[in-house]
């Protein structure tokens, strides 16, 4: 895990010029939001106490760049500190960027990934039927459906198309359909950072990561800015049923958000997230003398059928209003087919696994895999921060 928590590694490419925001754990204080810079961490509470607070600003950006904070701790330092297995819990460690704010996600956004959802559902949640299955399905609806606009006429005859063939799926229905899938992924200030464990439910078989882009927006819909984050997957559970999707997708550290939020101005913007490339690498250990997996996996934001501020809009409006904004998953292409375990196993994670999520304008993602009856409990809640933050006379 170290090796990813260096500022070469965890920093974008261009952080010099990049306004990154974070949040980072100081003992005997609590969270603090920061301005995230190569030479040091600076403290942002003369500004706004908590992420949501300073995303409610017009112009956050600007403002962070007009009033410098105090310099309270050193990045690298922070960051060789962030590994939970490692930890040194008297020094700072990075939490996930956002506080307060809900956090949201979009599914089937992509044809690869709606595809897979497709395939989970007919093989009910059974990995080892999924690669007959997928020839099955792709058979009926082919593999190229990217030109088709969700919603779109030429959309609703296709719909009408599978009906009649008698394989239409709810996740056709929100891939190409007028409406998004929009759910809630997981509850405020649940979301762990860079080198924190991630959970996968013990009882799961077949899971995967989702490495996605995840937009930060305010409460009047604005998009302020981005990170990276990682949608931890049952796909046994979501599989077997629609209904287990709240259990396929929210357990104890299954979201991963960070390493920081990266504002919007005049060198990263929402085209900049429209043009992204997101990279995913999943490094598992030795296993019974047999070498560690590997497997490389893709996302690019160019190929998604919604666009991100169609999903925002979707998300949120005069149907449903976010008082401290949102953070808004915006889905994957990652269709995780490699072979783990044996032929047509497809893929599935083991304990200590090492996932990163990487993409030159946001940096690197990085997590260990555990179960999650196993990780840290999630016992600092939304009435903890209100306490701390009094204590401190920031709010």
């Amino acid at each position: 895990m170290q090796q990813h928590l260096t500022l070469s590694a965890a920093l974008p490419a261009d952080h010099a010029q990049a306004l990154l925001i974070g949040r980072i754990w100081v003992e005997g204080t609590g969270p603090v939001l920061v301005q995230v810079q190569a030479d040091g961490i600076y403290s942002l509470e003369h500004i706004a106490a908590t992420a949501s607070q300073l995303l409610e600003q017009a112009k956050p950006a600007a403002l962070v760049r007009a009033q410098p904070g105090k310099r309270i701790a050193d990045t690298a330092a922070v960051l060789a500190n962030s590994a939970e297995e490692a930890r040194n819990p008297a020094l700072p460690w990075f939490l996930a960027p956002n506080d307060l704010q809900a956090i949201k996600a979009s599914g089937v956004t992509f044809v690869a990934s709606m595809l897979e959802r497709v395939i989970e559902e007919q093989a009910r949640g059974d990995a080892g039927k999924a690669e007959s299955v997928r020839k099955a399905v792709v058979a009926v609806i082919g593999d190229n459906l990217r030109s088709l606009v969700p919603g779109s006429k030429e959309a609703m005859a296709l719909k009408e198309v599978l009906i009649q063939q008698g394989v239409w799926s709810q996740y056709l229905e929100v891939g190409i359909g007028p409406d998004a899938e929009i759910f809630t992924k997981s509850p405020v200030l649940s979301a762990v950072g860079i080198g924190a464990e991630v959970g996968i439910h013990p009882g799961s078989v077949w899971n995967n990561p989702e490495p996605e882009i995840v937009l930060a927006v305010n409460s009047r819909g604005e998009v302020q800015g981005a990170a990276l984050g990682n949608d931890v997957n049952l796909r046994d559970f979501e599989g077997r049923s629609a209904l287990l999707l709240g259990k396929a997708k929210d357990n104890n550290a299954s979201c991963a958000i960070g390493p920081f939020i990266r504002l919007f101005d005049d060198k990263f913007s929402i085209d900049d997230v429209r043009r992204c490339d997101l990279a995913m690498r999943v490094d598992g250990p030795a296993i019974d003398g047999k070498p560690g997996f590997t497997m490389h996996g893709a996302s690019s934001l160019s190929q998604i059928s919604r666009d991100p501020l169609d999903l925002v809009k979707q998300a949120s409006g005069a149907n449903h209003q976010y008082p401290d904004g949102f953070m808004l998953f915006l889905g994957t292409m990652f269709a995780p087919t490699q072979d783990r375990h044996g032929p047509g196993q497809g893929f599935t994670h083991v304990v200590g696994d090492v996932v990163t999520v990487t993409t030159p304008q946001l940096g690197q993602l990085a997590n260990r895999v555990n179960t999650s009856d196993k990780v840290k409990p999630w016992t600092y809640g939304i009435s903890a921060l209100m306490h701390d933050l009094a204590r401190r006379k920031v709010v």
